[in-house]
Formats: C-alpha cells, structure tokens, sequence
C-alpha cells in the first residue's frame, strides 16, 4: 500500500540486541496525509531499512508500507512498517485533495463504461407565475 505526505515529526532512534544475539534498529517517523481532512500517520523502518531512508522534517513522500499486527500477553499491537519511501518535489504538493462531491447543480461524472446520466432538469421555480407546484 502507499501513502503521500508531509513528514512532520522525526522520533527518537530506538535500537538494542534481541533475546537471540541480534542487533535492531527502529527508526519510527510522524506522516500527515494531504487529503481535504489530513491524517496524521506513525509509522517506521526496521533494520537496515533505517538507514537506507533517512528522513527528516519537512521531507514530502511517498511511503509504501506494510500493515503488521502481533498478540503479546493478551493484547494486541499493529505496526506500519514502512519498506520504501520515495522523496517527491515539495512544490508540487496539492494544497488538498479535491472534493469528492461535483459543486452543486452539477451532475456527477458517469463511471467507466456506463453511458451518461440525463440532463438535471431546472426546477427552480423563480421562472416568473405562479410558484405553488399544484
């Protein structure tokens, strides 16, 4: 899956050696979406993937990631694993997404393949006589 975004906060590097002799490294960063109502979205590289993309504050991106859940003692822990992170132009950003409704009086698109729906017939009734519909 990907997203696009601002990345707008940069977490402490987190790191150790696992039960099995093993170093880690987790590298965990603060996404917000550029939709009409953005989002903000945690996510993090893991291991060598730290280091391969290093992101700062500011950086606009598009992060492909993973969505991973784990039970630990009963209850359970979700991650967005980030696996590729591609840096884009910050000056090409949209402001906001469109909105996902056409402005009123407007007939919305028709989808791929299905034939146009017909003209929106003009009901006002400020067309002069009587304005009463019976």
């Amino acid at each position: 899956m990907d997203i696009k975004g601002k990345i707008i906060q940069k977490l402490e590097p987190q790191g150790g050696v696992s039960k099995a002799g093993n170093q880690w490294k987790k590298q965990e960063y603060v996404l917000e979406t550029f939709d009409s109502y953005p989002r903000k979205v945690k996510f993090d590289f893991f291991g060598e993937r730290a280091d391969q993309y290093p992101l700062e504050v500011g950086d606009v991106i598009t992060l492909s990631y993973d969505i991973e859940s784990r039970e630990f003692n009963g209850r359970w822990y979700t991650d967005i694993r980030g696996f590729k992170a591609m840096k884009e132009d910050p000056n090409s950003v949209p402001a906001a997404t469109a909105a996902p409704y056409p402005p009123a009086g407007e007939p919305a698109p028709a989808p791929e393949g299905m034939p146009a729906p017909p003209p929106v017939e003009d009901t006002s009734f400020e067309q002069g006589g009587d304005d009463l519909p019976f």
